[in-house]
This record gives C-alpha cells, structure tokens and sequence, in this order.
C-alpha cells in the first residue's frame, strides 16, 4: 500500500511553529498562570483586531462558545432556536441542554448553508403552531463558506429574532469586506485542533460589538461571577479557556494569514482537476472560505472510500446523518423526506485532505485515485 497521508497534517505546522510554541508554552510554565493568565487577554486582543470585531471573549470550547450567547440572552423552556439539520451536532445539543427546542430548517443545494426559504418556512409554522416562541437563529458556516448573514439578518429583524453565528470552521473567511466575527450580533468559534485555527485541546471564542453582552459573557464563563469572583450575579459555568492553550493559539496566529493563502491555493488545485469530474464545494463570487474542509459529492460514496482508503488516502464524512435522524434529536423533526437536501447531503458527502501543507504531488496523488475511484463505482 502507498506511504499513508494525514488527514490533516498538524506535525508540519509544528515543525513551522516549534520555536515560538516553545517559548509562549515555557512562558506560561514559568509564571504560573495557568488559568486567565495574561496570554488569555493577549490572545482575546489579537483575535478581535483579526476579524475586527470590538470583544473577543475565549471559552473552554467551541460548544461553550455557542451556549453561553444563549444564556445571556435567556433563551430556555419554551423558546425555539432554528438551525440546520446539515451540520454537526453541537449546534442543536447546546439548544437542548438550556431547555429550548431546536426547529432544524432545511440548506440551500448550493452552498450546503442555511436555506432561508425553508428558514421563513419554519418560523412561520412555529408561530401558526403556538407552542413555541421563536427567540434565535443560528446559521452554521458549513465547511468553511459563510452563511447568507444579509438575508438571514432581513428575516431575523422582520421576525424580532436574535442571530447566533455558528462559525465554528469559518473562522478566517469573509463576506463581501466584512470577516467573519462581525457578521452577526454575536459570533462563535472553535479551536479544536482540526480547525482552520486549532489549539492543541479544546477552546473557542465568542465575538460581539457591544460592551455591555461582553462583560455578561466573562462573567457567565466564570460561575456567573460580578465585581467579586465570590459575587454570583447570574447563573454561570466553567468555561474558561486555559492559558498554555491561549499561546499555542498565539504562535499559530502569527502564521494564520499565511496558511489561509494556502488552503485557497489547494482548494482551487483541487478544483482544477476535479471540475466537471465531480461536485466540487460550493464558492461565492462575494465571499472567501476558511476551507475547513475540502468536501465532495459523489455516488456510491462509501465503496469511492474505501478505495481511496486501500490507498492510503484518509476521507471523512461530514455528515453521516441529518441532525432530525439523530436519535437525540429525533423529537424535534419530522422524519425522513421533511428536510430533504439535508438529508441527500449527508449520503453523498465526502471530505478529501485539506490543510495548509499540502503540495502538488499530494494533490494529484488524490484526484487521480478519487476519479479513478468514481469511474469504477
């Protein structure tokens, strides 16, 4: 069988980083700090002046960062919160665990994002309904490619509705001249180590312009704690983000730019090889993606796998299943056919390697299978 290629190749970025991760990990070591240490506010300053947002507030993961907006919004027992039904599961369980219910709408075929047609839909149902009061949309940032935020913030207006942008892989990306962290009145993220940004464990970040919900968000991230970390103004949790994680962040910042350039580069190799071949991503002539991941549709995906598997090439489905098919969340759906691009997405799906360190060879190397591989199925 061929050398095995990583999925995403974070020993090359070490390799890249390895002198200044060492020295910021060290600097932590040495004064002790371990928890909101001063590389925390460092790295909450850097973040914001990136995207440009007026508050960066880090957490303990990208799931936190999408719980705690909705806390300090209040949203609980009786709200509705519309959100995909393609994407990850994180994003319907921290609607959940607060009390609210999920109203999983369908995406758009074009950019696998948060389809405000069926959007409108779902938030006309729920009011005809009556048993649920709409309170919060969150469109998720698919793969990398921002949401449609002016016609989802149209509706969230006309609709008295709050938005909660999951960017949990866009982190990096752009939306005409405006990056992602200013898109919505609050913005979260992820740091798990296989995003376009990645901490070496957990983290995320939440970004929002007003001075009054940042200081809620800190505190909320600290057990709810006022003026006194022995005050609890409000209900809180632990979702710090720790300090050794804030350096590995800031050295992977410093190069962040650079890397970006890079997955646009391969992105649009794979392009060239794979157009008209295959169902290559989605792009938007007014947006740039962050390319979390590389996706492809293809038939009989699942033998196309484990050819290029035999090979030594890793793939990886993001989605397996829509969220309304997930045993968890099946109360909250309508069954199989209510969401149906959602639910074709996820059988054809298929996430080819995608990372900064990447190089003409691995590129062809995979297409050359991956085309070898569809014409055989």
């Amino acid at each position: 069988m061929s050398t095995p290629l990583p999925f995403i190749d974070l020993k090359a970025q070490y390799a890249r980083l390895k002198p200044s991760i060492d020295v910021r990990l060290r600097r932590v070591l040495e004064h002790g700090q371990y928890v909101l240490g001063p590389e925390v506010a460092e790295l909450e300053t850097a973040l914001a002046g990136f995207c440009g947002a007026r508050h960066c507030v880090t957490v303990a993961s990208g799931t936190e960062a999408l719980r705690l907006p909705l806390m300090a919004d209040g949203v609980g027992p009786g709200d509705a919160v519309f959100l995909p039904a393609f994407t990850f599961p994180a994003t319907a369980e921290v609607v959940v665990s607060l009390g609210a219910s999920p109203v999983f709408v369908d995406v758009d075929e074009a950019t696998f994002n948060l389809d405000t047609e069926s959007l409108a839909k779902a938030i006309r149902e729920t009011r005809r309904a009556g048993t649920l009061r709409p309170r919060a949309i969150m469109p998720v940032d698919l793969f990398g490619l921002p949401a449609d935020y002016p016609a989802i913030d149209t509706l969230a207006r006309q609709e008295g509705l709050v938005v909660l942008a999951d960017a949990a892989q866009s982190f990096g990306a752009r939306l005409g001249n405006r990056a992602v962290g200013t898109l919505a009145a609050a913005t979260a993220t992820s740091f798990f180590p296989a995003k376009p940004l990645g901490a070496y464990g957990e983290g995320g970040a939440i970004f929002v312009d007003d001075d009054e919900r940042a200081k809620v968000l800190k505190s909320i991230r600290a057990h709810g704690a006022g003026d006194d970390r022995y005050e609890i103004v409000r209900l809180g949790t632990n979702a710090r983000l720790d300090t050794l994680q804030a350096a590995v962040l800031l050295a992977k910042l410093e190069v962040f730019a650079d890397e970006l350039t890079a997955r646009e580069r391969w992105a649009k190799a794979f392009d060239a090889r794979l157009s008209g071949k295959v169902k290559v991503p989605p792009r938007r002539s007014d947006a740039s993606s962050a390319w979390a991941q590389y996706c492809v549709r293809v038939p009989g995906r699942d033998r196309v796998r484990e050819s290029l598997a035999g090979q030594g090439i890793p793939t990886a489905i993001y989605y397996p299943k829509p969220l309304h098919f997930q045993p968890a969340f099946e109360r909250f759906g309508s069954g199989p056919g209510s969401l149906p691009v959602s639910e074709r997405l996820c059988e054809e799906i298929l996430a080819l390697p995608m990372h900064p360190y990447l190089d003409e060879a691995t590129v062809a190397r995979i297409t050359t299978a991956l085309l070898a591989a569809v014409a055989a199925v």
